[in-house]
C-alpha cells in the first residue's frame, strides 16, 4: 500500500554574494514569505519549508494550497527527489510519478518519437513498457507526422502536448502534480481534462498544489494550508 511520511522536513536555500543586493534581497524575500537570514560569509538562507509534518495513506487526496512562495512546489520537488531535505526525512512506499515538468530532460534536437523514448526512460520506463506505449502517446497529442521532426520546430502548445502525454502513459501508484503545467490550446483543455482524471483515478495518493478550488472539490482533496514554509492547517 501506498504511503509517504514527513516528519519535521526543513529545505533551506543558500544564495552567496547577495548581501549588497537589495533588490535580489527584497524580491527574495517577498517570493518566500520573508523567511531569508544573512550569514556572516556573505550568504542569503532561504528557508523554503520549516518543520514540515504529514502523514499520508493509500487513498489519501492531498491538496497544497497557500500563497505564492508558501512551500507547495518547493514539497512536491523535495518528495520528487529533485531538492534534497536540510533537516528531517522522508519515507515513501509506492512508485512515484510526476508531472511538475513534463518537458524536463526533452532534447529539442531530437524528433517528437526519439524523446518519447528519451522522456519514457527518465519516468522509469524500460525499452518495452515504452513500445507499448508509444502508438497511444501519438494519438493523444494529434502531432501526426511531427512526431517525426525535430521538437525544436513544435510551437509551444504542440511541445507541451507531447510532454503531457508522456508523463500521463505512466500508471504511478504516487502522483505529485503542480497546477502550472502547460496544455497548449483550448482546443485541447476537454482532452486534458479528461486524461488528468483517468490519471488521479489510477493513483493510490495524489498530492497537488494547485489555487483551483474546483479541482480540489472535484477529487475529494484533503486541503493542507501552507504559509512561509510550513503547514499550518489540514481541512476536509
Amino acid at each position: 500500500m501506498a504511503h509517504i511520511s514527513i516528519k519535521n522536513l526543513t529545505v533551506e536555500f543558500k544564495v552567496y554574494g547577495s548581501s549588497s543586493r537589495s533588490l535580489k534581497n527584497q524580491i527574495l524575500s517577498q517570493a518566500t514569505g520573508g523567511r531569508i537570514a544573512e550569514n556572516a560569509d556573505d550568504a542569503v538562507t532561504v528557508k523554503a519549508l520549516d518543520n514540515v509534518s504529514l502523514e499520508i495513506n493509500d487513498g489519501d487526496r492531498i491538496g497544497l494550497v497557500g500563497h505564492n512562495g508558501a512551500g507547495k512546489s518547493t514539497l512536491l520537488r523535495t518528495l520528487a527527489g529533485i531538492y534534497k531535505p536540510t533537516e528531517g526525512s522522508i519515507e515513501i512506499e509506492g512508485t512515484v510519478g510526476t508531472l511538475i515538468d513534463p518537458s524536463a530532460g526533452m532534447d529539442p534536437e531530437a524528433t517528437g518519437i526519439e524523446n518519447v523514448y528519451l522522456r519514457g526512460y527518465i519516468l522509469g520506463m524500460c525499452r518495452h513498457e515504452i513500445d507499448e506505449k508509444v502508438d497511444e502517446i501519438a494519438e493523444f497529442t494529434e502531432l501526426g507526422d511531427f512526431l517525426h521532426l525535430p521538437v525544436k520546430t513544435y510551437s509551444a502548445g504542440m511541445f507541451s502536448r507531447l510532454g503531457f502525454a508522456i508523463s500521463t502513459a505512466i500508471s504511478p501508484e504516487i502522483l505529485l502534480i503542480d497546477e502550472g503545467v502547460g496544455t497548449g490550446d483550448n482546443k485541447f483543455i476537454q482532452k486534458i481534462s479528461a486524461r488528468i482524471k483517468s490519471y488521479f483515478d489510477r493513483a493510490s495518493i495524489v498530492v497537488i498544489a494547485t489555487h483551483d478550488d474546483e479541482i480540489l472539490k472535484s477529487i475529494g482533496a484533503t486541503n493542507v494550508l501552507f504559509e512561509h514554509g510550513a503547514n499550518i492547517s489540514q481541512v476536509k
